[in-house]
């Protein structure tokens, strides 16, 4: 059975973002057939990169400055981040695509296991977190809900076998319900996506295909050895806005993105 480190299983997941949005920034010019594995490869991504934020969580010396890092990036990528995911996806209405990209995501779920473990009160922290935590995540943060549950799957189950495969399935799960509800637009949310799925219903075949690459995730988790490789701290920092800017000038380059929609 192969073993992965951690420096090759987040090569893995920064292959598959890239691939990802490539279909999305590209979709117009993108050819189906290649569409499928490419959106596919997505779903390695954030199981992977989900169980290496639960990791750092847990043996961080500074939370906060963990989080600072996060956000700085997370602010540099974001007006990239509007450019290549959501006005593309949106056809023209880039409103329903959460605002708040990944790094956004990822504190959140650092604040959501900060919580877990200071609210002793296991009903109330449940409450706090269907009750407010959910819809916020769902409206307004990449990965909605999935991505923030994901993160608390990996830190609250004790066996490690169960949690490493537990958590990805969940993801492949949700998306698959969350794609037929998307077709089917019977929340406000998704009313932009059913727009784009009405004009595009090649991209409704290939959305569900994004499961395919959290279940796999799960199986290249589950091998993760422990050891840590070949160290790149700063690397998938880096790297994330870096990719969104040239996905997006390529796309402005080809004439793929609108910028009408901001009035421009």
């Amino acid at each position: 059975m192969l073993k992965l480190d951690a420096y090759k299983l987040k090569w893995i997941a920064i292959i598959g973002m890239v691939t990802n949005h490539m279909v999305i920034t590209w979709w117009e010019i993108m050819p189906i057939w290649l569409a499928y594995p490419l959106y596919a490869a997505g779903g390695l991504t954030f199981p992977i990169m989900a169980y290496f934020v639960v990791e750092g969580y847990r043996h961080t010396s500074n939370l906060g400055k963990y989080m600072l890092r996060l956000l700085t990036f997370g602010l540099i990528a974001a007006p990239f981040h509007i450019l290549a995911l959501a006005v593309p996806l949106g056809g023209g209405n880039p409103m329903f695509y959460p605002w708040l990209n990944i790094m956004f995501s990822i504190v959140l779920g650092l604040i959501v296991l900060k919580l877990y473990d200071k609210i002793r009160i296991r009903a109330l922290f449940w409450l706090l977190y269907v009750v407010v935590i959910v819809p916020v995540s769902f409206i307004f943060f990449e990965w909605y809900f999935i991505g923030t549950t994901m993160v608390l799957l990996y830190h609250i189950i004790r066996n490690e076998n169960i949690r490493r495969i537990a958590s990805p399935i969940f993801a492949g799960v949700c998306w698959i319900v969350f794609s037929l509800l998307a077709g089917m637009a019977p929340m406000p949310e998704v009313e932009g996506l059913a727009d784009m799925l009405a004009t595009n219903p090649a991209f409704q075949v290939v959305m569900p295909t994004f499961a395919i690459g959290c279940f796999v995730a799960a199986l290249l988790v589950k091998n993760y050895t422990g050891e840590r490789g070949k160290r790149m701290k700063w690397l998938f920092y880096a790297f994330y806005p870096i990719h969104l800017a040239v996905l997006a000038a390529v796309a402005l380059a080809l004439g793929l993105i609108d910028l009408s929609v901001f009035g421009l």
